[in-house]
């Protein structure tokens, strides 16, 4: 028996097919998420996903979209009569303790990150993800997640600032070696390289200050390989951490699967 899992983002959804009791992902699909919008989009994916393997009738999604979320819960019932469930409707509590003045506002993905990097690493951790926007979540070697930092994305930053500006031609971010470009292109890579490499560097150290602990320092997401030859301490690049959060919270709910 297999189980559907994903993770809908503002940018990227990701579905995956796992087996129900190894836990092991045995297929995994990208695409961008507005093309849920699309007329048979998601039935042709899904079609392709499911086949005619056998399906657990729940489904476990972590989403910070709800009109796409709606639509994939719409189909999966029409279409495969199975019941798609949001991670924060099960059980987190049993998992991690949320310790914010508003537990509501936590995005799914940042508490699916949280959840991964808590069960994986065991330790104090900041867990970094480059997606559509910069987050850094901070969770506790005792499973509390202390809250977070969120700035802005680096691709919609770049859009941004090409629409804004009418001389900013598009470009896509690098690593340079100079600070001072000599051209407008290498002038903007150098801008955004550095400039997120500085709020990176400087926002975990302040963390550290602030909560006066050491954490190990997880990247994921789609940027999290450009950093890594100019990052000031240890880290490491762990791009499955939202998947492997919403497995762990599928097994807290095993009383669903069959």
């Amino acid at each position: 028996m297999y189980v559907l899992i994903g993770d809908i983002g503002n940018t990227v959804t990701k579905i995956c097919l796992i087996e129900n009791r190894s836990f092991k992902v045995k297929k995994i699909v990208y695409f961008s998420s507005h093309k849920i919008l699309l007329k048979n989009f998601l039935y042709r994916n899904l079609k392709k996903i499911i086949k005619k393997k056998p399906i657990n009738k729940f489904a476990l999604f972590s989403s910070v979209v709800p009109k796409y979320h709606k639509i994939l819960k719409k189909l999966l019932k029409k279409n495969y009569k199975i019941q798609l469930k949001e991670i924060k409707e099960n059980g987190i509590n049993k998992i991690i303790k949320i310790n914010i003045k508003n537990k509501k506002q936590v995005g799914s993905d940042r508490i699916a990150n949280s959840v991964g990097v808590f069960r994986k690493y065991k330790t104090n951790c900041i867990v970094l993800d480059f997606g559509t926007a910069t987050t850094f979540d901070v969770v506790t070697k005792k499973g509390i997640y202390i809250g977070g930092v969120i700035a802005p994305g680096i691709t919609i930053s770049i859009k941004s600032l090409s629409i804004s500006a009418d001389q900013i031609p598009t470009f896509y971010i690098q690593k340079q070696k100079r600070v001072i470009g000599k051209n407008t292109i290498e002038a903007l890579r150098s801008g955004f390289y550095w400039g997120y490499l500085g709020l990176i560097n400087n926002i975990i150290t302040k963390i550290e200050k602030e909560s006066k602990k050491k954490y190990k320092i997880i990247f994921t997401g789609g940027f999290a390989d450009l950093f890594k030859t100019s990052i000031t301490r240890p880290f490491k690049i762990d791009k499955n951490i939202t998947i492997n959060g919403i497995i762990e919270i599928l097994k807290m709910n095993r009383k669903y699967l069959n």
